[in-house]
């Protein structure tokens, strides 16, 4: 199978041409619903999904992914969790569901050898590959320039011709978009379609009829990206077992789906985090939200560090490694129960995760072990100013001790005496068990000694830059640190110098690739104040996410005179 690399002009903003892909893929999706059987509509001409999900194809070519029970999470919870195991597909993941079962159905109406194509970075190209190979229809993936290497070479080797385009998946998706027109190809949607939300549905049938007693079900936890997984589900389930809820899990950074309903309308989200990739949608689908609107439950939103501990909750009762967007809804599950829901005696209730996708990069392991402590609660991250005196340290050990130090830093400047006395600036981590009881604890101490503490466990540019950067304090004119998330592509650092003025000056710069297609940086800049506007342009031309840390605590305590 052959990659084909096509060089990208400069285009429209990336939020109008997703708005113009929305607008295609809507009119695509009309066509669709009136190509539908009689029999598979409902009155007022709507799919009538679990007829269609009934008589899915996906049966053909993948047996049942099965359920497990999570002894570990159900003895922590208090509760009996049962893990849905769509990480076990052949292309581990649910996205095979919803791409063979559209294709197939393209074959069967067609009954020819026409050609598919598809906009992915990463499961649902592998799902449409897949399936094109077992259905012996050709198919082309459009992915965006930056993919790793590994992803598009698998689709090609499993049966897709990828072409790479664009510098990121909203320009992907203009390009599928104009191929599919000029060759008279069928666009197979990752989520937005009649067919593929019918493939993912299959997912909640297998459920109904694996967990023991399905009737103790509560409910369903069901990751959310673009929503076609949870539309199947909800569809389903909600027909068939009403009294189960189906409750939807996101990232604080990529709440599509919360957002929109908040609104009452599908939203665009300006940007959205990078993390859990496979959940990175800006906007949710047109159909999906109609589905979601009247069937979901409940959204629970969860952040970084709340995934990695669910990687390792997970890892700990399967043995096996789920992607972050994978390790979602167990982490919207663990939430539910503990803070949204605490006063609910759960332990008689039953509760499924779906545990969505395993491609996860082996070298982003060791961001997820890092991170997985702090989002089980079980570690404290923590600056605290001492006075530079004799036997400060020891008052410090003695309030966080018998409590483990699992990272301490500290150097001695004398840049701070507006109290008369010199002062250090102490960033250490500690082992809790009870984090809110023990940090209330520690806090009250330290301030009785006279001590400032503050707890940073939830300060991002901490835990990604500022633990590896104290010490190193210095006084720079004018100086602005931004944090950037900078594409793991060749050319993207001379990108970011190239378009920087002559007049400036980089004062500081930090770089720890996480194991993903995105690398956090931190920068400091040295900008003269004539130079604010251009600065300003800079960062927002450069087309990289940012935030300005100028005034983050860490950087003002640990890195400036």
């Amino acid at each position: 199978m052959s990659t084909t690399l096509v060089a990208c002009g400069k285009v429209a903003s990336s939020s109008r041409l997703l708005l113009r892909c929305q607008s295609t893929l809507s009119s695509s999706l009309q066509r669709m619903h009136a190509d539908l059987k009689s029999d598979e509509l409902l009155p007022g001409n709507t799919p009538d999904y679990v007829r269609l999900i009934l008589r899915s194809s996906v049966y053909d070519v993948i047996e049942e992914s099965p359920v497990t029970r999570g002894i570990g999470l159900s003895s922590r919870l208090n509760t009996n969790v049962h893990l849905k195991r769509e990480d076990l597909l052949p292309v581990f993941s649910f996205k095979l569901r919803g791409a063979y079962n559209m294709m197939a159905k393209i074959a069967e109406k067609s009954n020819s050898n026409q050609g598919v194509i598809a906009c992915s970075a990463g499961n649902h190209a592998q799902g449409v590959a897949w399936a094109s190979r077992h259905l012996n229809m050709p198919a082309i993936i459009v992915m965006p320039v930056n993919t790793p290497s590994i992803k598009y070479q698998n689709v090609s080797r499993l049966g897709g011709q990828v072409v790479l385009f664009g510098n990121d998946f909203d320009e992907a998706k203009i390009e599928c978009a104009r191929i599919a027109e000029e060759r008279g190809l069928v666009n197979i949607p990752p989520f937005d379609h009649p067919y593929v939300i019918a493939g993912q549905g299959t997912v909640a049938m297998e459920i109904l009829r694996q967990v023991h007693n399905a009737s103790k079900i509560s409910a369903v936890f069901v990751p959310v990206g673009g929503g076609g997984l949870i539309s199947g589900v909800a569809a389903y389930i909600k027909r068939i077992a009403p009294h189960i809820k189906v409750v939807a899990v996101e990232t604080y950074d990529a709440a599509t789906l919360k957002t929109s309903l908040d609104n009452g309308r599908r939203t665009l989200l300006e940007q959205v985090g990078t993390f859990a990739d496979g959940t990175s949608v800006r906007m949710i689908g047109e159909e999906t939200f109609r589905l979601c609107q009247e069937l979901v439950d409940e959204t629970v939103l969860v952040n970084t560090d709340e995934i990695c501990a669910a990687v390792k909750d997970i890892f700990e009762d399967t043995r096996s490694i789920v992607e972050p967007s994978g390790a979602l809804a167990v982490a919207g599950l663990k939430k539910y129960i503990t803070q949204l829901h605490p006063d609910v005696d759960h332990s008689k209730k039953s509760y499924v995760p779906i545990l969505s996708g395993a491609n996860m990069n082996f070298d982003r392991l060791r961001f997820v072990s890092e991170r997985a402590v702090l989002g089980e609660g079980k570690e404290v991250f923590m600056l605290v100013t001492i006075p530079d005196i004799p036997g400060s340290f020891k008052k410090l050990q003695r309030v966080i001790h018998p409590r483990a130090v699992t990272e301490f830093s500290y150097r001695f400047n004398e840049h701070d005496t507006s109290s008369g006395t010199p002062k250090a600036y102490i960033y250490t981590s500690f082992s809790v068990v009870n984090r809110e009881k023990e940090i209330n604890q520690v806090l009250q101490q330290l301030h009785k000694l006279g001590f400032e503490a503050v707890d940073i466990s939830d300060n991002e540019m901490a835990k990604s830059h500022g633990r590896y950067l104290v010490g190193g304090a210095s006084r720079v004119d004018n100086e602005k640190v931004i944090s950037f998330e900078f594409p793991e592509r060749p050319g993207a650092l001379t990108k970011f110098l190239d378009g920087m003025s002559e007049s400036w000056n980089l004062t500081l710069f930090h770089y720890r690739n996480n194991g993903s297609d995105i690398g956090k940086v931190l920068a400091g800049i040295s900008v003269p104040p004539q130079d604010e506007q251009v600065f300003q342009n800079f960062l927002n031309d450069l087309g990289y996410r940012y935030q300005d840390e100028t005034e983050n605590m860490v950087y003002q305590k640990f890195l400036k005179f």
